[in-house]
């Protein structure tokens, strides 16, 4: 029967000030009466708008039907069909710009909460159901994938279906890419990430950690010696930018990249480890998108005072809204329409304030969004012991200077073509390592339409 809710379903959220001091995953699931009752929301529009709006075209309507079915385990099948990692991306997708965007439900109410039913789906099967995925007989073809990070991982499944030899090789000494290193505990369980990258390894995938691609081989080596017969570049974008004012050097000064690393690799905020990060008194965030979310609420974990400094007002912050309105349930403060100038503090020691002007907005920049002009004489300090910067990032150079013929962007990203094709034959690139730093659920579908022009590459050799 058709549940006509104008309302999503709510999802159990960890309670607020608990949050605040752990890890743990804030996001906590739709029971089973939860998941059908939102899935009867649906309408199953014969001309699916949702699919549409998914960047790797899982038959949205097809699996939520089965759902209400109470098939749990076919409507996992059916994601799986078109998404390598449905667990990840029912938790991290921005599923509201994307296949819910265009949620007919939508119009007059909320669109159906797609993303929860898919992580619903994915945890019920790998709580309940037994893994049997086998490795794939070989087509004697060798294909090595550069980074294990969502668009590696996806091309690298697609392509063993296929019957390829895939070796991923991965810098880190584990494999997940920012899915380890960048997304915190409370967001995304590690063992959930690593449930995904199990199941690619029965299936026959390789992963060689410890490896840098244009350090231990040359994308040139690989080919030529190694004896692959295409590679596809996923290396992502790791190389974090700064503002270029005076005192980004202190101690106390972080990129956001650094900072979530040590915390979600190296697990920093632990009593006993080994790779210890400071626990601040009080930290400024700068920056408005879903990283910087991702260090302030770290922060706030650590038990700092945490302010989120972004030079636009609230309306035009890039972060996820459900992001913001998690970090502003667990205390985190924000200031907007503000710009840092200037980091103060001793060279011998860290941070201790920020100097910033207050902002108003103009009309709009290239990006759409209003453009902030400084406030004249608007100085004023904010304490801090801490500032992370999480301003975006960029490809890191080493691959493209240890690669002869690769064409890359004046900004560091590799040109591919609609397919990943890049300026030398059969090397493939996909995800942030062309676009720049964007979302898991489009670097995936950059290492699907890869491994399907890979495909095509290869055969017709």
């Amino acid at each position: 029967m058709a549940n006509l809710s104008p309302v999503k379903q709510p999802m159990l959220l960890l309670n607020a000030e608990m949050r605040a001091e752990t890890f743990e995953e804030v996001a906590l699931g739709y029971s089973e009466t939860e998941a059908v009752k939102e899935a009867e929301r649906c309408l199953h529009c014969k001309n699916m708008p949702c699919v549409s709006g998914c960047p790797v075209s899982i038959q949205i309507p097809d699996f939520i039907k089965m759902i209400t079915e109470n098939n749990y385990e076919g409507a996992y099948q059916k994601i799986a069909e078109a998404s390598a990692l449905p667990a990840v991306c029912g938790r991290v997708c921005p599923q509201e710009r994307q296949c819910e965007k265009n949620c007919v439900r939508g119009i007059k109410g909320e669109a159906v909460a797609i993303g929860r039913l898919e992580r619903f789906v994915a945890d019920y099967h790998n709580n309940h159901a037994v893994d049997h995925r086998k490795p794939v007989p070989s087509n004697g073809h060798k294909v090595a994938v550069i980074g294990s990070g969502p668009s590696g991982l996806t091309c690298a499944g697609e392509l063993r279906r296929m019957g390829y030899d895939v070796t991923v090789f991965e810098a880190l000494h584990i494999a997940g890419g920012v899915l380890v290193y960048g997304i915190p505990e409370f967001r995304l369980p590690k063992r959930t990430v690593q449930k995904e990258i199990d199941g690619l390894l029965k299936m026959g995938v390789k992963i060689e950690t410890n490896t840098v691609i244009g350090k231990t081989f040359t994308i040139n080596e690989l080919m030529n010696e190694q004896g692959f017969d295409a590679v596809f570049v996923g290396s992502g974008a790791g190389l974090p930018k700064f503002m270029k004012i005076p005192g980004e050097n202190l101690r106390g000064v972080y990129s956001a990249n650094e900072f979530l690393t040590r915390i979600n690799l190296m697990k920093a905020y632990q009593a006993d480890s080994s790779t210890p990060i400071m626990h601040p008194g009080k930290t400024i965030v700068v920056g408005g998108g879903n990283v910087a979310m991702d260090a302030a609420r770290c922060a706030r974990r650590l038990g700092s005072h945490v302010t989120v400094v972004y030079r636009r007002t609230k309306n035009e912050l890039p972060a996820r809204k459900e992001e913001v309105e998690h970090a502003v349930e667990e205390g985190i403060e924000f200031s907007f329409l503000t710009n840092p100038v200037k980091i103060n503090g001793d060279e011998n020691s860290s941070a201790v304030s920020v100097t910033c002007q207050k902002m108003e907005l103009s009309e709009a920049d290239a990006s759409g969004r209003a453009r902030p002009v400084p406030v004249p004489h608007s100085d004023f300090d904010i304490e801090a012991d801490v500032v992370i910067m999480a301003l975006g990032t960029s490809p890191n150079p080493l691959i493209k200077s240890t690669t002869e013929g690769l064409e890359t962007q004046k900004w560091g990203g590799i040109v591919a073509d609609e397919t990943g094709a890049t300026s030398i034959p059969g090397v493939f690139a996909g995800g942030d390592a062309v676009t720049g730093a964007a979302t898991v659920i489009l670097a995936m579908g950059a290492g699907k339409t890869a491994a399907k022009a890979i495909d095509e590459y290869i055969k017709s050799k």
